[in-house]
């Protein structure tokens, strides 16, 4: 089975992957972008991909949402990743000689009061693993990755500082993808999205009405711009119920009987890594 995932080596997507799949039977495959792994599950160069969808801090992963609007792919699970973030160095640097703090944007802003106190300016990477790896070439002893402990092992980099996020309890939630939709599978949560077929007055919360009329717990809403006109969006719904449910059923066809466009993303439980 291949899985594909968000590289280089050593980002939180790679330790969420080998956390959450079984190590026999799976070929982890490196891709370069959130989208890249996504088109590879939907054109079947992989059987699956983990992706990020959330953090606790930073919010959702927008990247991750309009790749889903893109392409058909089924989500048949989701995986917590506590994230612990470590200030990484070269050998042989001291920390009160950083001067830069390097790493991708989210990991950065939560890290924001370490890198105050540092006064460090912030340099952005295209992944946590990328600013480690690009540390180690550089043998930058004035500079400091913002990582993971696997990062630090996989480039042979050194835990200058542990935990420097702002907040204790962090985590991102993954979700696992495929291009083989099961039958309606008994499940405990669902993703649903949902194309207006018209703009009005309080369409978000007749849309809510009707699941709050049925009982139906939401845990996650997003929205993002449909592309067509400036302050027109599409809404994306995470039930604490899976599609299986027979209020579920009844959620997703009076929406269609209202005119709204419902794709149904996925039916799923979570596990915690």
């Amino acid at each position: 089975m291949k899985v594909a995932y968000l590289g280089p080596k050593g980002t939180f997507s790679e330790e969420a992957a080998l956390r959450f799949f079984p190590p026999n039977g799976t070929e982890l495959v490196m891709y370069d972008g959130i989208v890249d792994v996504l088109e590879a599950v939907a054109e079947r160069e992989v059987n699956k991909g983990i992706v990020p969808i959330e953090n606790a801090i930073e919010g959702t992963i927008t990247m991750t949402t309009d790749g889903l609007i893109n392409y058909d792919v089924w989500i048949e699970g989701e995986a917590i990743l506590p994230i612990a973030l470590h200030l990484l160095t070269v050998e042989g640097a001291d920390v009160d000689d950083i001067r830069e703090i390097w790493s991708i944007g989210p990991a950065l802003a939560q890290c924001r009061d370490f890198t105050r106190k540092l006064q460090a300016k912030t340099k952005h990477f295209s992944s946590t693993a990328n600013a480690a790896e690009s540390l180690v070439k550089a043998n930058h002893k004035n500079a400091g990755a913002i990582a993971s402990e696997l990062a630090a092992k996989t480039f042979g980099l050194e835990m200058a500082k542990r935990n420097i996020q702002d907040f204790e309890g962090n985590s991102t939630r993954f979700l696992i993808v495929t291009n083989e939709k099961p039958e309606i599978p008994e499940a405990s949560k669902s993703m649903l999205l949902i194309t207006p077929g018209e703009d009005r007055p309080g369409l978000l919360a007749i849309i809510l009405n009707v699941f709050s009329s049925l009982d139906i717990n939401l845990s996650w809403i997003e929205s993002r711009p449909t592309k067509k006109k400036l302050g027109t969006y599409r809404f994306f719904i995470e039930a604490q119920t899976g599609v299986q449910e027979v209020n579920m059923q009844k959620a997703i066809t009076i929406l269609r009987t209202y005119g709204h466009d419902v794709r149904v993303l996925g039916s799923f439980d979570t596990k915690k890594l």
